[in-house]
């Protein structure tokens, strides 16, 4: 699916694509502080929510279990092509974690199941020059992830939330899920892992979201 979707949704979310482009401009939600995490469970700037907004880019592609398929390629030793039944395969790890949104909100206690990035990379065997981490989706987003936040022991392609099967809204059936960093490197529909040696921003960071990504440095905007 393009980044040009036509008609009614392409319209919808080319005016979310500049909503959120003119909150990077003016820095909206902005503090200027920055926190520990060791110290400050909140990040700055943040509040918490107990439900879970839905946040995308206007498209929600609907893939079920029986087409959909993971491929792990690049600069790899042992690239991959995974179905839903490969992916299920594999050990799965149980994880609890916090979202924090770059549109200020933060949700406590995720219950996430799915496999573990740190099992992924022992299969694929990322070549020594790798330093980055594309993430492709079916909706046409893109963003990416410096090696060593992927290579994570929290880090996960999450199945289920809160003990049940992903929904199609928040990235089911697979999506990334990358605590430490805010929620939109957590990419979600996720179909493919590029591993490469330069760097390559994704869909936001091309638009004045920051590379990086840190809550607790408020890097919301570079």
């Amino acid at each position: 699916m393009s980044e040009k979707a036509p008609g009614l949704v392409g319209r919808v979310k080319d005016k979310l694509v500049e909503s959120k482009q003119k909150w990077a401009r003016e820095g909206r939600l902005l503090t200027g502080e920055t926190a520990d995490p060791a110290a400050q469970r909140l990040p700055p700037g943040q509040r918490i929510v107990k439900d879970w907004p839905v946040l995308d880019l206007g498209l929600k592609p609907r893939i079920g279990p029986d087409t959909w398929q993971l491929t792990v390629d690049g600069m790899v030793k042992n690239p991959i092509t995974w179905s839903w039944a490969d992916f299920q395969s594999q050990p799965q790890v149980q994880s609890v974690s916090d979202i924090h949104c770059v549109t200020a909100w933060s949700r406590y206690d995720n219950e996430w199941e799915g496999v573990s990035a740190r099992h992924l990379l022992s299969v694929v065997q990322p070549l020594p020059e790798v330093r980055h981490i594309v993430f492709h989706a079916h909706d046409g987003y893109t963003t990416n992830l410096p090696l060593e936040a992927f290579d994570d022991d929290d880090v996960l392609l999450a199945t289920k939330w809160a003990g049940k099967p992903l929904s199609a809204d928040h990235g089911g059936p697979v999506r990334a899920v990358v605590p430490k960093l805010y929620f939109w490197k957590s990419a979600k529909w996720v179909k493919r892992l590029e591993f490469v040696a330069e760097d390559r921003p994704g869909f936001w960071e091309v638009r004045g979201y920051h590379n990086e990504a840190d809550p607790w440095k408020e890097e919301r905007y570079g």
